[in-house]
């Protein structure tokens, strides 16, 4: 059975992040893992850490049972809810369970106020998407699952062949049996050789999905990428975070729109 992994700290944005998991596993048939990773604060003190731990862990335990009930409320016991508590790292641990799971999908909340929330955006998240080589989405605050009708993929067409993970997109278009809109994210003209040449291969590649194509019109990437997701009312937008920086432009804090931060549009991560 595939299995959505939700990583949480139990913040406002992870809960959000965890209804948006559980009504996509409803829509895919999937079960959900609730993951969350506690550490032991530094001690200056002759107390056993065990003390520490113990309660630590069991405080966990319970806010991570409590989350698994109100998500089995809220499906009516439809999906498979488990729990997973770890102590350590936070990305060595995800990994971890990650290798161990094969998830479809890591879900990550991608907005918060405090400190806590903050471990799972900003620069944190840029870390997780960059290295994290499992599908990862992140869900803006506010963002709810429907169903996912269109998918983005933010491409920049430069060795499709080598870039474009093709079995990925296939499946989750089939999946959420969603149309697949392509917007180029790198050169602008549209008869250069090599964008036309890309663009007839990634054809060829994504073969019986019938994409149709996209270019950016305004001169700042993420503002093109945000306004092309809300004029077309992208559910789900793809990205390929080590090419070219694209998300390190899109996480970019001189903006005063910021797709991955501060956009309704969920965002996934997906490695070549």
């Amino acid at each position: 059975m595939k299995t959505i992994i939700v990583a949480t700290d139990f913040s406002d944005s992870a809960f959000n992040a965890t209804k948006y998991a559980a009504e996509m596993a409803m829509a895919i048939k999937a079960g959900v893992l609730l993951f969350h990773v506690y550490d032991l604060p530094t001690v200056y003190s002759e107390v056993p850490f065990a003390i520490g731990e113990t309660e630590i862990r069991n405080q966990a335990q319970s806010e991570i049972n409590v989350l698994k009930s109100v998500i089995e409320n809220l499906t009516n016991n439809k999906i498979v809810v488990k729990t997973e508590l770890r102590m350590g790292s936070f990305f060595k641990e995800l990994k971890g369970v990650c290798k161990e799971v094969e998830p479809y999908a890591v879900i990550l909340g991608s907005q918060g106020k405090s400190a806590v929330e903050r471990l799972y955006f900003g620069s944190n998240t840029i870390h997780v998407m960059k290295h994290l080589t499992w599908p990862l989405i992140t869900v803006p605050a506010g963002a709810r699952f429907s169903s996912v009708k269109k998918i983005g993929l933010a491409c920049d067409l430069h060795e499709v062949v080598d870039t474009v993970p093709v079995d990925e997109i296939k499946m989750l278009v089939n999946d959420f049996k969603a149309a697949l809109l392509v917007l180029n994210t790198g050169k602008q003209e549209v008869y250069d050789p090599e964008i036309v040449f890309e663009t007839g291969l990634l054809q060829e590649m994504l073969i019986g999905l019938n994409p149709s194509y996209h270019f950016i019109t305004s001169e700042n990437l993420d503002n093109g990428i945000l306004e092309f997701c809300e004029k077309n009312q992208i559910d789900l937008l793809v990205v390929f975070p080590k090419r070219h920086g694209l998300l390190d432009a899109l996480m970019h804090k001189s903006h005063s729109k910021q797709l991955v931060l501060h956009s309704h549009v969920p965002v996934l991560a997906l490695h070549q």
